[in-house]
């Protein structure tokens, strides 16, 4: 046999980490878990019924490995949140009890106040508008063709960074809820707009998350959607199978039913698929592709959207290793938001230089299909802009000028860089409302619209 001539160097054990996935029983490392055999931990009621949801849960879980100092941190950080806290098992086995501070997962679902930074001056509460585009409570209609159906308002964990942090979860101190259509009886109205708008083809269904649908919901939901005609595609979506993949393992019934709705839809010609939201490389485990597998071997298309966040995926490194374990699992990376502005999250967020710099260094590490489109949610309900797709940057004091030709033409969209990102300079600039005016009317004039043109974020 002829010596085959290589072109390129034998690549090194680093390029193939991506496969590298944690296995075995590596829950027992937390005190509340050593204990716990396989059988329970992968039971999805399990998880549920032991997700933390307040300090003193978080502390008895993990004493021993918590020092008192991290503990106060939390219990502050807890009372000073916009979002409610609610952890799996699941997720607190995947943080690094032994660098908490600066563990990727925990920074996405339990707070520390010594960690927390100003809101940004110009940040609203429901910073895309979503109610302004709700004809319905729990109906968001802000595309031509699409739609936004919000059945209810729990997920299994809420996400610090939650866009929806304005009607997702219960009341906390910081916020006062708006309510969503939370019944079959209120999502009939929603049903019926949907009906009256020969133009509406894509419904997402959202909310909260399905994965906190019972299975009766879920055939509810996709077949009335199915039963309308103009309706073609339907996206449940799911932060589920990122902190809690067991349940798709486990949860016979509710795979069940959304594969239902799934070969029901293929049969009338109408795309189904599930929509998720990894965004650490971490959150994907050997259990992670035994459910992914699952879904694949079902026929159940899965795509990923996620967040762009500063400590866990807002390098080109951690973000290429995301993607790439994303397409091992036959996940296809679909969108990286820019972090929403919402309340209380601050540092989490990152500037719109990073996103276009790490999109740089994706593009091309992995197939086309593969790779995701990084957006910008435009503040003010512009919907989604390539990230560098913007009329005018001012890199130097943080603000981004979009437009929406199609979404709301006419208008311009402001998104800003976190002000601890920005020169010394740029930050006293900050500080002065008159100022702030003057550099924002000047972002404007320089991307060519007029204040008139201004949704104000």
């Amino acid at each position: 046999m002829t010596a085959i001539a290589h072109k390129k160097p034998p690549v090194t054990d680093d390029v193939l980490d991506y496969r590298n996935l944690k296995e075995g029983e590596f829950w027992r490392h937390v005190p509340a878990y050593k204990d716990v055999d396989e059988a329970t931990f992968m039971d999805h009621l399990w998880q549920q019924k032991n997700s933390v949801k307040t300090p003193e849960e978080l502390l008895e879980t993990i004493k021993g490995v918590c020092s008192p100092e991290f503990f106060a941190d939390v219990a502050e950080g807890f009372a000073k949140a916009p979002m409610a806290v609610r952890v799996s098992p699941y997720a607190i086995s995947l943080i690094d009890w032994n660098d908490p501070i600066n563990d990727p997962i925990r920074r996405q679902f339990v707070p520390v106040a010594s960690s927390l930074l100003p809101d940004h001056p110009r940040l609203t509460l429901d910073s895309l508008h979503e109610q302004d585009d709700s004809p319905v409570p729990g109906l968001v209609h802000r595309y031509v063709d699409k739609a936004l159906f919000l059945p209810l308002n729990v997920c299994p964990v809420y996400c610090r960074f939650c866009t929806r942090s304005y009607a997702i979860g219960p009341d906390t101190e910081n916020v006062d809820k708006v309510s969503l259509a939370k019944t079959p009886a209120q999502w009939q109205d929603a049903f019926a707009y949907i009906a009256e708008r020969p133009e509406l083809e894509d419904i997402v269904i959202s909310g909260g998350d399905t994965y906190q649908l019972p299975p009766k919901n879920i055939e509810l939901i996709g077949n009335a959607l199915l039963d309308i005609p103009h309706v073609r595609r339907m996206r449940f979506a799911t932060k589920g199978p990122a902190i809690m993949p067991m349940k798709i393992i486990t949860d016979t019934k509710w795979l069940d039913a959304i594969t239902q709705v799934v070969d029901r839809g293929r049969k009338l010609g109408k795309d189904v698929v599930l929509h998720t939201h990894f965004n650490a490389p971490e959150e994907i485990t050997g259990i992670t592709q035994r459910a992914m597998r699952m879904l694949f071997e079902r026929g159940i298309f899965v795509r990923n959207q996620s967040v762009l966040i500063r400590g866990v995926n807002d390098t080109p490194e951690r973000m290429t290793l995301l993607v790439k374990r994303l397409g091992m699992m036959n996940v296809h990376a679909y969108y990286v938001y820019m972090h929403d502005m919402v309340k209380g999250v601050e540092e989490l967020r990152t500037t719109i230089q990073t996103a276009t710099d790490i999109e740089k260094f994706v593009r091309g590490s992995t197939a086309g299909f593969n790779t995701p489109t990084f957006v910008c949610d435009a503040p003010g309900g512009g919907g989604k802009r390539d990230v560098h797709s913007y009329e005018y940057y001012d890199r130097a004091n943080g603000i981004a000028v979009y437009a929406a030709p199609s979404v709301k033409p006419g208008k311009a969209f402001l998104y800003f860089d976190p002000i601890d990102r920005l020169a010394p300079d740029a930050q006293a600039r900050w500080a002065v409302r008159e100022i702030q005016d003057q550099m924002i009317h000047e972002a404007l004039r320089n991307a060519g619209v007029g204040d008139q043109a201004l949704v104000t974020a």
